[in-house]
């Protein structure tokens, strides 16, 4: 049986985490340039880079809708919140939006489990594991900023040296819609 089944939970899960995997992208952008405007280049800087990740990530399920010959539109955005009362609310706020997208890809993996996705159900693995270390990420900044009491050059500091790490090759990771194909 052809897999184009539009009332297969397991692609229409993929879709909607598609649109939520955009807002999250913008997500990150917002709380990017609230940094900026704080003048807090640290933190900027690793918002803006988690705003990447999670427009890539949107796009990896793009590719595998495309891969898999199903219906795959890109929309509109759920609401993005543009400021903060603080930067612990900011980073607070970005955790929850982790948890949230942890428990919404659990349930993509239920969903192809249940249906007998074997396909999706590998595909979504490489995600499960990446919502562990951006929960972890998020968790540990949360932690810094309560640490540092108020203090953000202790948080920038931390950023700036615990952090920094060189861009990874991930060779595990779901080709991406729109990358360089050789």
């Amino acid at each position: 049986m052809p897999d184009t089944d539009l009332a297969q939970p397991f692609p229409d899960l993929l879709r909607i985490q598609i649109r939520r995997g955009f807002t999250a992208a913008q997500q990150y952008l917002a709380a990017a340039v609230y940094f900026d405007a704080n003048r807090l280049p640290q933190l900027a800087r690793h918002t803006y880079a988690s705003s990447l990740d999670n427009r890539a990530h949107a796009l990896r399920m793009v590719q595998y809708l495309l891969d898999r010959d199903l219906e795959v539109q890109v929309g509109g955005l759920d609401e993005v919140v543009p400021t903060f009362e603080s930067p612990r609310a900011a980073i607070d706020f970005l955790l929850q939006g982790e948890r949230a997208r942890t428990e919404q890809i659990g349930a993509l993996a239920r969903a192809a489990r249940e249906s007998g996705d074997y396909l999706g159900e590998r595909f979504i693995q490489w995600f499960l594991e990446e919502q562990v270390d951006d929960v972890a990420a998020m968790k540990t900044l949360l932690t810094v900023i309560d640490r540092a009491e108020g203090d953000l050059f202790d948080v920038e500091a931390f950023i700036a040296r615990e952090l920094r790490t060189p861009p990874r090759t991930d060779n595990a990771a779901p080709k991406m819609a729109g990358a360089h194909r050789n």
